[in-house]
């Protein structure tokens, strides 16, 4: 029963990774379509995140290496130009960018460490930067801003969707504690810079 329920979990993460990385759906969202797509209840034995993640970069090696990497590094690029505009702030990079699991149809997700979570929103409003207000959970379940921007990605040729989440000052320390497959969550401009330059290594 527990093979069975192991087999289960990797097919349901196999269909889920295709979500992930054609339509850009984070791990949560693709394993519910894929539940759909399978016709499960709730009680299936949904695959963890590492079961996720190495689902994701399976799919990603066997199906589109090349043009994963040529779009991860232009998101990557894009994630480096407004951490550096918004560098006062703290920014850190999250998510698949971050992790090298994004492709043209993932989003930039950065998070911001500042006293004041409205000077955020003051500087974009200076330099007359539209933005979408908004709230999503934060790692510790408390609500956080969202800011989110439409920014061009001219490598890819198509708009990007940049959020912006705005944290407590104080919530940094918590920001750099390893997650659960015990990688670094998210990483400063110098680390990124770090990523880059090995991507781009001849």
């Amino acid at each position: 029963m527990d093979l069975f329920r192991s087999d289960m979990a990797d097919q349901i993460a196999a269909v889920a990774a295709r979500f992930v990385v054609e339509d850009g759906l984070e791990y949560a969202a693709a394993k519910r379509q894929a539940g759909k797509q399978l016709g499960l209840s709730a009680r299936a034995p949904w695959p963890d995140s590492a079961a996720m993640d190495a689902a994701v970069r399976e799919y990603i090696a066997v199906f589109c290496p090349e043009s994963q990497a040529a779009e991860l590094q232009a998101l990557r690029e894009l994630a480096l130009v407004w951490m550096d505009r918004l560098a006062e702030f703290r920014p850190h990079l999250g998510g698949a960018v971050w992790h090298g699991t994004a492709t043209r149809h993932s989003d930039v997700c950065i998070q911001l460490f500042c006293d004041d979570p409205k000077a955020v929103e003051l500087e974009l409003l200076n330099h007359r930067v539209d933005y979408h207000p908004g709230s999503v959970p934060g790692w510790r379940g408390e609500p956080v801003d969202a800011l989110t921007v439409r920014s061009r990605c001219e490598a890819l040729g198509q708009w990007v969707l940049v959020h912006l989440m705005v944290h407590d000052l104080d919530g940094l320390r918590g920001a750099l504690k390893p997650d659960a497959l015990g990688r670094k969550p998210r990483g400063d401009a110098r680390a990124l810079r770090a990523l880059l330059a090995t991507e781009t290594r001849p």
